[in-house]
């Protein structure tokens, strides 16, 4: 079997075989690490997770057959060439584990950033990616690779000369935060804001806070946190902080304590202008994406620059190149035989807080000649016993946010339709897959649709529908 060549080397057979204490046979390198052999690139090192539905040790053959320069196994598969370079171990996710705590400790310069946050931390993430790439080699966790198994990963892929490292961390119950802060060893620790998410496993806001607080656990000697200085649980997180040992709280926000401080900022369908005050004097800068949360995000982003020895000035600058990550705000012009319409892909995640950021988005969308905005929205889910209150409650958060009609997906949403008014029903179906077809027949050109749900509401069904309608095939617009 040939060994890739690949243009840099992430991990050599005797670093890995070291740090997860295996055996490496015959000598190999490998340029990526990857646990999923759909997203697996040449030279990756494949390792063969074993979960609770499927064994990666099934998929080593896949791997090898699209380039993997080597597996990292716990026993030899049977279909395998006999000098099939290997890593074999005890424990593959261990190994992942050992991999990712492996790549941290030779990390020699970087600063290492880590971000969570009840909503906008995978924003605020690629905010940080983009802005900081610009002034230093960066690495940050793809997609949302922020759990038990997608932060080892990140940190296993990250190169050991990197300048900036960027890690998302996200949990739905108590104690998930503290080994992967342990594991990371940030330097920064951010927290978005806190928020209603996840209320199934919490009793209240404040034990969301005390979650979250587990990212100070691991954190560097002399460590900073980025915190919310406008929540009602910021002196929680403050405490918290302190008594983990972090040097310095940073603060962002709108209220006069903030030490990144928004003066003011005027929105627009594609973006915002914002005024900025700064421990250096006011900064105004231009931001790439739309919503007011946005602009928070953006606050955010410079405090944690600063605290990491960035130049915020030119992080600033930088920001009017942003663009919404993948579902979180992407925008598409679709173009169709009769006409275009504009649609917001919010499709990954939802919570009550990010709701009504999304649908602000919406009101701020211009419509002309009859025209409508059109929420499409999925069940929001892991609420517990608020469920159908805060489904409910979304009523109001319509109205204010001057939404013309409404497509529901879903059994919570159930709670929301009883309560629309006639003339906001659109219709409300069982799942995502029943209402694609319905939102596809009635939009019309000059609409602005948003559409958005938990991912387990899998709503990415009705926007895939509504990009089929495009005739151009080049649909991807401007955010």
């Amino acid at each position: 079997m040939n060994m890739i060549k690949t243009a840099h080397t992430l991990w050599t057979s005797e670093d890995a075989a070291r740090v997860t204490h295996g055996d490496a046979h015959p000598a190999w390198t490998a340029s990526g690490v990857s646990i999923n052999t759909r997203s697996l690139q040449p030279g990756d090192l494949f390792i063969a997770i074993q979960g609770p539905n499927a064994d990666g040790h099934d998929y080593v053959a896949d791997a090898f057959e699209k380039g993997a320069a080597a597996a990292a196994v716990c026993h030899r598969p049977p279909v395998l060439d006999p000098d099939a370079p290997l890593l074999v171990v005890n424990d593959t996710m261990a190994a992942l584990e050992q991999l990712g705590a492996g790549a941290r400790d030779r990390m020699e310069v970087a600063k290492v950033i880590a971000v969570t946050g009840s909503v906008g931390k995978t924003g605020t993430k690629e905010a940080l990616k983009m802005v900081l790439s610009q002034q230093g080699k960066t690495a940050a966790s793809e997609g949302s690779l922020n759990n038990h198994w997608g932060l080892p990963l990140s940190l296993a892929r990250t190169p050991a000369d990197t300048d900036y490292a960027i890690l998302e961390m996200g949990m739905n119950h108590p104690g998930e935060l503290a080994p992967l802060s342990k594991m990371a060893r940030p330097h920064v620790c951010v927290v978005t804001t806190i928020a209603p998410a996840h209320t199934e496993f919490f009793k209240d806001t404040f034990e969301i806070a005390d979650a979250k607080a587990e990212i100070f656990a691991g954190a560097e000697p002399g460590g900073c946190a980025v915190l919310n200085r406008d929540i009602e649980e910021y002196d929680r997180l403050a405490q918290a902080a302190i008594a983990a040992g972090l040097k310095d709280i940073v603060t962002f926000g709108g209220g006069v304590d903030a030490d990144f401080r928004l003066k003011k900022c005027s929105l627009d369908a594609e973006g915002a202008d914002v005024t900025a005050i700064t421990p250096w004097g006011e900064l105004n800068y231009r931001l790439g994406v739309p919503g007011r949360h946005w602009v928070m995000n953006s606050l955010c982003v410079l405090a944690a620059v600063h605290c990491a020895g960035g130049n915020v000035e030119q992080a600033a600058q930088s920001l009017s190149e942003l663009t919404a990550p993948s579902g979180r705000g992407e925008r598409y012009n679709i173009e169709t035989e009769n006409g275009s319409f504009v649609l917001f892909d919010e499709s990954y995640n939802a919570s009550p807080a990010a709701m009504d950021a999304a649908l602000s988005v919406l009101a701020g969308q211009s419509v002309k000649n009859g025209a409508r905005r059109i929420a499409v929205l999925g069940d929001m889910l892991e609420l517990g016993d608020d469920t159908p209150a805060l489904h409910t409650a979304l009523l109001e958060t319509l109205t204010q946010h001057k939404v013309d009609k409404v497509y529901l997906a879903g059994e919570a949403m159930a709670h929301l339709w009883s309560v629309l008014p006639e003339g906001l029903r659109g219709h409300h179906s069982v799942n995502s897959d029943s209402l694609a077809g319905v939102v596809c027949e009635a939009v019309t050109p000059g609409d602005v649709v948003m559409v958005k749900g938990s991912a387990g509401a899998r709503m990415g069904h009705v926007v895939s529908a509504l990009k089929s309608l495009d005739i151009t095939k080049t649909n991807k617009g401007e955010a």
